[in-house]
């Protein structure tokens, strides 16, 4: 293939595939999160005729606590933050959580934890969840959202607003200059 052509079916995909889609309600969503040593990663998917469509990505990184979690609490705390990020998207619909960390299955059914686990696990019951193991080589969006490593050492602020809070401050401003 030649330069010229690579370039025009590289155009032709970028201009008439959608790298995000707006949600279909009636369909399951598919949560991908990982989580590395520094940040934590997210995309929240759903299949449309066997096709995987993304709809929402998030990455954050960990504070200094975070990063001294075990890998299962990272891994966990990822769900949670996925969860936390996608929530007015999720809650009253079936979703299945793919995951590379096949522990936290297991851990779903465990008696005894700590109490951090314990309130991510009482957070969990909000939602109809299915948790599904996933390699990394299958869940590579998840997985180099988590690897992305703060290259620089100004702590400027992230803006991580949900769409959510845009529309609370519009509702709020339409409705201050609508009454008298």
């Amino acid at each position: 293939m030649t330069d010229a052509k690579a370039f025009d079916c590289l155009k032709r995909a970028l201009t008439t595939t959608p790298i995000i889609q707006a949600p279909d309600w009636t369909a399951p969503f598919e949560l991908m999160c990982d989580a590395s040593n520094y940040a934590l990663g997210a995309v929240l998917a759903q299949k449309i005729d066997k096709l995987p469509r993304v709809i929402y990505y998030a990455s954050r990184t960990l504070d200094a606590a975070q990063a001294n979690y075990t890998t299962t609490e990272k891994e966990l705390l990822a769900i949670v933050f996925a969860l936390e990020k996608f929530r007015s998207y999720l809650l009253g619909t079936r979703i299945i959580v793919y995951t590379d960390h096949a522990a936290l299955k297991y851990l779903l059914k465990k008696a005894d934890f700590k109490p951090r686990l314990i309130q991510w696990m009482l957070w969990l019951q909000e939602f109809d969840l299915e948790i599904r193991d996933r390699s990394g080589a299958q869940n590579l969006v998840a997985d180099h959202l988590s690897r992305i490593e703060r290259v620089s050492d100004a702590d400027s602020p992230i803006r991580d607003d949900s769409p959510d809070d845009h529309l609370y401050i519009l509702y709020g401003i339409s409705n201050s200059l609508s009454t008298p």
